[in-house]
């Protein structure tokens, strides 16, 4: 395969053209286009269409003469690839019990308070092997692609020190390379304060500035600085003091904010221009307002409320308040430990009263706008990275409609085809 493919006769093309976020009422324009067809070369859309305006001087014979993939999409519908904006996916260990515990009555942050939740994690992946987060990460990217991801955001802060830290970020790095889910970095380390610094979590912030971050920086091991902005973990006055240290040398900001209760990290996002703020449970109307004026996305991520059994962020509000909203899955192991964007469709859209439009807008553009690619990826349009999903459906309304099930039946990375239901899973290339 060579990144050279027409998909033709689309019962429905959802399109979503454009090339930045959409907010408010936008979220609702998928831009759907009947019998339509998508010209793809070197692995880079060239036309978007009705058949016979791509057809247009183009013969099919050809196209097949010259390498072309054929790929007929009748009684399917065809959407750009789900950006998965918020995950933290390079972990060893897991948390069962804490989940049981959880299921018992225990809070998220007592769990947190007694040794376990990130710290556990953060113990198990120190011990890890290269060679066994890669196999677990690959193992967990396969997953992604099936459900139709094409784009993700990967974290680090399972280390809280530097070797680990610069291991997840690495090991991201060489996942980039090898596998075909497109991976960003983000450099997490203040996820949690370790048990070495217990106490002294402004210690632990200066660790970071002075002797962490500038390595990240200097060998382009990240492209954003997220930073856990809660109470009992990182201060607001804490999480500005690292971020404006990371705006300085050149990372992208996104915030944990106003995951647990409010304490105005929404207002700081908008305050320091960040990329996105994700979680947002208790934001405020203020926070909505001052991220809608400063074009901050909100990333809100369903299953993790659900997960937790937390109230549900605002989606609703937030989008009628004109934000650029984005859903993603958290994917972890703690809060967290679901990749499913059938399960995420649900939730937002029958919890959260996202119409199933809205959803699709942000698992795609705005998704890709989160991790500022709204340039290259999250729409089919011209000039755009070939990242395309095909449904078993003719109607995008099934994600929606047949609940926590994947409807994704294809999908296709840079003009290749590397899902396919119907053959077996994951195509290796």
């Amino acid at each position: 395969m060579n990144g050279n493919m027409l998909i033709k006769n689309a019962s429905q093309l959802i399109t979503l053209s454009g090339f930045a976020a959409k907010k408010g009422k936008e979220m609702g324009e998928l831009g759907v286009i009947h019998n339509g067809a998508v010209m793809i070369e070197n692995g880079r859309i060239s036309a978007v269409g009705k058949n016979q305006e791509v057809f247009k001087e183009r013969d099919e014979s050809i196209l097949r003469q010259r390498g072309f993939c054929i790929l007929d999409a009748s009684d399917r519908a065809v959407l750009p690839g789900f950006v998965d904006s918020h995950t933290h996916f390079i972990f060893a260990g897991y948390r069962a019990e804490e989940f049981a515990m959880r299921l018992a009555g225990a809070d998220y942050m007592e769990i947190m308070k007694r040794g376990g939740g990130i710290l556990n994690t953060v113990a198990a992946t120190r011990k890890a092997t290269e060679e066994q987060l890669m196999s677990l990460g690959s193992k967990r990217l396969d997953s992604m692609l099936s459900h139709g991801v094409t784009t993700i955001e990967g974290k680090s802060g399972y280390g809280l020190d530097r070797d680990t830290e610069i291991k997840q970020l690495k090991i991201m790095t060489e996942l980039n390379n090898t596998h075909p889910i497109d991976i960003v970095n983000t450099f997490l380390g203040a996820h949690a304060v370790p048990g070495e610094y217990s106490g002294n979590g402004d210690a632990f912030i200066a660790f970071l500035i002075e002797e962490l971050m500038p390595e990240v920086a200097d060998k382009n091991l990240a492209e954003f600085c997220d930073v856990f902005c809660e109470k009992k973990v990182f201060s607001t006055d804490q999480s500005a003091r690292l971020l404006q240290c990371a705006k300085r040398m050149g990372l992208k900001l996104k915030l944990h904010a106003d995951e647990m209760e409010h304490i105005g990290g929404g207002e700081l996002a908008a305050e320091l221009g960040a990329v996105s703020a994700d979680h947002l449970l208790y934001a405020s109307a203020r926070a909505v307002r001052e991220m809608a004026e400063a074009g901050v996305v909100a990333t809100l991520l369903p299953l993790t409320a659900f997960s937790l059994r937390k109230p549900y962020a605002r989606g609703r509000y937030m989008i009628d308040q004109g934000c650029a909203l984005a859903l993603a899955t958290d994917f972890n192991p703690g809060s967290c430990f679901s990749e499913s964007i059938p399960l995420l469709i649900a939730l937002a859209t029958i919890n959260m009263s996202l119409t199933p439009e809205e959803a699709i807008t942000a698992l795609t553009i705005n998704g890709a706008a989160a991790l500022d690619r709204a340039d290259i990826i999250g729409s089919i349009d011209a000039g755009k990275q070939a990242d395309i999903i095909l449904l078993e459906n003719p109607s995008y309304h099934f994600l929606a409609y047949h609940i926590g099930v994947s409807v994704v039946e294809k999908v296709i990375k840079k003009g290749k085809l590397v899902f396919d239901k119907k053959q077996g899973g994951i195509i290796h290339c």
